[in-house]
């Protein structure tokens, strides 16, 4: 598919070399720093920015049914496709309604732009009550943001553009929101509007630290590497260590950094019986971009190697557990500097990567027999995902937290795509932008039918965008984890957590959406292979009351002091 679709052609596309407007500039310059995709909700308040993307029809605009899941699938494919993702709002409460999915965006660390506009200056931040204002709009955008920009001049549009991509790619990145006042979005343009070359920033670590992180590299005999999502942009050093010796350990944002197949790769399965018992034998842990986050250290429990840790952003320096020594610095340059200090073998026991393979596979092997009838869901997409290099995109859901997370694996550390955050409900947006990011292959996307509820709406986007993507939907009626959790610790109160579930094929049969149900799971095999193979968006359910239930109940994140899920 281009990446202008022919359902959103306008009639007749007028290319505009001379614009007129700060509007009309501005979208010209998103197309020159080369974004070919936004997505967003069309609005009184953004008109004149979205009438210039289909006036100058170099720009694929997709109108998606909410501004959550404009959001989503904007964060979405920016991590697929590896570049800034663009997202279009209105002001106030349109602005609000992306809220969450942009703290998720926050979360993951995603280079985002979210533009989204403002009444007339003279009225904003007056609280005078014009149509869409609220007064602490800039207060609510700087609780989901990395940056906030405003326009306050038509002259300066294109550098403060500029200066909102460049906060927004630069080490660490995040998503920024863009304040364009309605008056200014409708104002002629003055001075250029050439925006030229998004230089990106990144902190350079000190030679000292990278010289004595060396040193203590080269007195370790099993030394580890924790990669996180901010070692993304460090796949080739990264493997170059684990050539040299090291053995890897991931987050779940880390994963395919190094491939998930290599021996020395533990990969998510980090806080296994069979990780703290690799961990108790190593004597260096080098932690890449990650937070050391609770959900993958039982809440910060879990007893670690001595930690070394480098980071682009300076406050995460110890900030989960104790380290040896911070380095503050881009993760591809700290740890191509630091390549070069070392040795082209390390002198390391030969018996790390055995030990890490075996643990893998126990680790492995105890998941699948928690799994009972849902092994056969979890080895088909382990057969096809990574081989057919599919974007891998996952709601949160048990299914997600069991076998998504970590048993099956993906192609490329960015065609890995998951709520990061832990909220519900982002998944059917996630897919669309994931798919429309995609190269070729289907994006598989793995969603339960609680989140699926939230985000419904935007199946209508995904037929309307002839979305290249699976929905394997694992539908059971009800909140399931929040039943285990009941279960376990609420003596079986089970308050709330059934759900009203939708008939899923009347539902999709509405939007012209297919829809097939597996209520056999020796039918799910060949039901994905055929949705795979097939043009367009597919929903693919699971009827999980038919089969039946998992083999060991999920009770949710890892227990903390209290005794209780954090």
């Amino acid at each position: 598919m281009s990446d202008l679709a022919t359902s959103q052609r306008p009639a007749e596309q007028v290319h505009i070399t001379t614009p007129d407007t700060v509007a009309e500039a501005m979208m010209r310059a998103l197309a020159d720093i080369g974004v070919t995709t936004v997505f967003g909700v069309i609005s009184i308040h953004n008109m004149p920015l979205i009438d210039a993307i289909a006036r100058q029809g170099v720009i694929r605009f997709v109108p998606a049914r909410g501004e959550a899941g404009a959001m989503s699938m904007a964060d979405a494919y920016a991590r697929v496709k590896g570049s800034l993702g663009v997202v279009m709002t209105s002001t106030g409460t349109a602005a609000g309604n992306a809220a969450g999915a942009q703290v998720e965006a926050l979360t993951a660390g995603t280079p985002l732009l979210h533009i989204t506009s403002q009444v007339d200056l003279k009225f904003a931040d007056r609280d005078r009550a014009p149509i869409h204002d609220v007064p602490k709009q800039r207060q609510m955008l700087e609780g989901m943001s990395k940056a906030v920009f405003r326009l306050w001049d038509a002259h300066a549009a294109i550098s403060t553009l500029r200066a909102a991509a460049t906060a927004a790619l630069s080490a660490p990145s995040g998503p920024v929101s863009l304040e364009i006042p309605i008056d200014l979005q409708r104002a002629p343009m003055q001075g250029t509007s050439r925006i030229g070359h998004i230089s990106t920033l990144a902190p350079r670590a000190d030679d000292a630290d990278i010289a004595a992180l060396a040193d203590a590299i080269q007195a370790a005999r099993r030394p580890l590497i924790w990669l996180g999502g901010g070692a993304r942009g460090a796949c080739d050093q990264a493997r170059d260590l684990v050539a040299r010796g090291f053995g890897v350990v991931t987050s779940t944002n880390g994963r395919a950094i190094v491939p998930e197949d290599h021996p020395a790769n533990l990969g998510a399965f980090n806080m296994t019986p069979q990780a703290a018992a690799l961990y108790a034998g190593c004597d260096l842990m080098l932690v890449v971009g990650s937070r050391l986050r609770g959900n993958e250290t039982r809440n910060n429990t879990m007893a670690f190697p001595p930690l070394y840790q480098i980071d682009a952003e300076a406050s995460q320096g110890g900030r989960n557990f104790a380290v040896e020594q911070f380095v503050h610095g881009d993760a591809a340059d700290t740890l191509g500097r630091l390549l070069a200090l070392l040795p082209d073998r390390l002198d390391v026991d030969a018996n790390l990567v055995h030990d890490i393979t075996v643990a893998r596979v126990e680790s492995e092997g105890a998941l699948r027999a928690t799994l009972g009838p849902y092994q056969v869901v979890a080895d088909a997409l382990l057969a096809r995902v990574p081989q057919g290099r599919h974007p891998w995109v996952r709601d949160v859901t048990i299914s997600n937290s069991t076998f998504g997370n970590r048993y099956v694996s993906f192609a490329a550390p960015r065609l890995g795509v998951h709520a990061l955050g832990g909220g519900i409900g982002q998944g059917i947006a996630m897919g669309v932008g994931a798919a429309l990011a995609s190269d070729g292959p289907k994006a598989i996307t793995l969603v339960g039918d609680g989140g699926a509820q939230l985000g419904i709406a935007e199946l209508i986007t995904a037929v309307e965008e002839e979305a290249p993507l699976v929905y394997v939907l694992m539908n059971d009626g009800a909140y399931g984890v929040i039943q285990n959790i009941q279960d376990a610790q609420y003596d079986g109160r089970r308050h709330y957590s059934a759900l009203r579930t939708p008939d899923f094929g009347m539902l999709c049969r509405s939007v012209g959406m297919p829809h097939h149900k597996v209520a056999r799971i020796e039918e799910f095999e060949a039901a994905l292979d055929a949705a795979i193979a097939a043009d367009g968006p597919r929903v693919l359910e699971v009827d999980m009351v038919a089969i039946g239930p998992f083999a060991q109940a999920f009770g949710g994140p890892p227990a903390g002091a209290s005794g209780k899920a954090g």
